[in-house]
């Protein structure tokens, strides 16, 4: 009867050792750290070490940077654990397409700042050469080149990602539908260059390169008039869900609230919006609705739509939430539902209306005393990259004209 006892004693006591053994494994094994050489053989041992994350890269000019390359980043990282991405440089896009119209720093600057990048590689070849593609493959540890299903043809007819799909180390995307650089350019031209009744001849061959077929409500008989921009994007709550963190402020964070147009959005905006992100826990970005952008900016703006400007922004890594057609002044009653701490506007702006007492859509705030003026680290406006499309106007109506228009900015 005794022997029985010190068996089942035993018995429990051996089960619960090889309890405790095979918990630490398990604990070792789902870390990863499980080390070579405890006995059990390498054969069984090399499964358990951690798994190499599988990097892709993408490249791209990214000049006058929109959703639809965000979105194009978004898929490219959905396929690894970690996006390398390539910014062509300068010279490479002038000797394959034309001259940018945002200069590689500021292209670098917008790249570096969408959420699903991971790391950036600067002065990128135009095509995907063997020696580069080496060199992703040893330096950089690549695993997949990724591009869209748009076709990218080199000056010479070969394609750019042949190398590529040679070595079978290629993942093609789906391309976001309804937007495109040479199609913003278009929105440009067609909304700040309002042309005599004399003009309409080239307004109209402009309007029919630009709209696709679709008229204009801006240009009617000679005369601009208000309405919604030319565009072909359609908003969809997945799209939207897919952008979003979807995450909220913890209990006791600090909110910093900053609003604007974000037309066209760019290096300027988003040093801003980093600045904002660095004097709280939580970025809340306010983006007015497209009447409010006309009424305070002209019956030409915006040039993309609300929809089009906030997932600009959501996709913006210092972002944390936006609010879809805030209002123009901030009200208590903003403060109180968003739980607001501090609201910042940046020194270099399309116009300084709030430092008009009579109309300062900051007066809540600042009397409240959470209002800061944040000195922007960049003097860009929209209006700058507005002027860098015009100034250039005629070569790139030239281009228009002999239909080889072609805008840098497509991956």
């Amino acid at each position: 009867m005794v022997w029985e006892k010190e068996k089942i004693v035993g018995t429990c006591l051996l089960g619960g050792a090889a309890f405790a053994v095979g918990a630490s494994f398990l604990h070792l094994f789902l870390k990863g750290d499980l080390p070579l050489g405890l006995g059990l053989g390498t054969c069984v041992l090399s499964p358990f070490r951690k798994r190499k994350p599988v990097r892709v890269y993408m490249d791209g000019c990214f000049d006058m940077m929109h959703y639809g390359h965000c979105n194009a980043l978004r898929q490219a990282r959905a396929l690894g654990d970690q996006l390398v991405v390539g910014v062509v440089s300068d010279e490479e896009i002038i000797a394959n397409k034309g001259p940018p119209v945002t200069p590689l720093h500021e292209r670098m600057i917008m790249v570096k700042a969408v959420k699903w990048v991971d790391e950036v590689i600067s002065d990128a070849p135009y095509a995907i050469t063997e020696e580069f593609m080496k060199k992703l493959f040893d330096e950089y540890q690549i695993d997949y080149i990724i591009h869209g299903d748009d076709p990218c043809v080199l000056p010479d007819g070969t394609d750019a990602y042949a190398h590529a799909k040679k070595a079978g180390r290629y993942k093609q995307i789906k391309r976001t539908e309804g937007v495109s650089s040479t199609d913003i350019v278009g929105r440009m031209l067609l909304c700040v260059r309002e042309r005599s009744v004399s003009d309409s001849h080239n307004r109209s061959s402009l309007q029919r390169q630009f709209s696709h077929g679709h008229d204009s409500p801006r240009f009617k008989d000679g005369v601009s008039s208000a309405g919604t921009r030319v565009s072909h994007f359609l908003p969809t709550s997945r799209r939207i869900v897919q952008f979003s963190n979807g995450k909220g402020p913890g209990p006791d964070a600090r909110i910093v609230y900053i609003d604007g147009a974000f037309d066209l959005f760019h290096a300027g905006h988003v040093e801003i919006l980093r600045r904002a992100r660095e004097l709280g826990d939580f970025l809340l970005v306010g983006i007015h609705n497209d009447q409010t952008v006309s009424a305070k900016r002209g019956a030409h703006r915006p040039i993309m739509n609300l929809h089009e400007r906030s997932l600009s922004v959501l996709a913006c890594r210092y972002v944390d939430e936006v609010i879809i057609g805030a209002p123009w002044e901030v009200s208590k009653d903003t403060i109180t539902t968003f739980d607001i701490s501090l609201v910042v506007h940046g020194t270099v702006a399309e116009s300084d209306d709030f430092q008009r007492e009579e109309e300062n859509p900051y007066a809540v705030p600042i009397s409240m005393g959470i209002f800061q003026v944040l000195e922007s680290p960049l003097d860009i406006t929209t209006s700058t990259i507005i002027r860098r499309i015009v100034a250039n106007h005629e070569a790139y109506q030239a281009s228009c004209y002999s239909g080889s228009f072609i805008l840098l900015a497509s991956l």
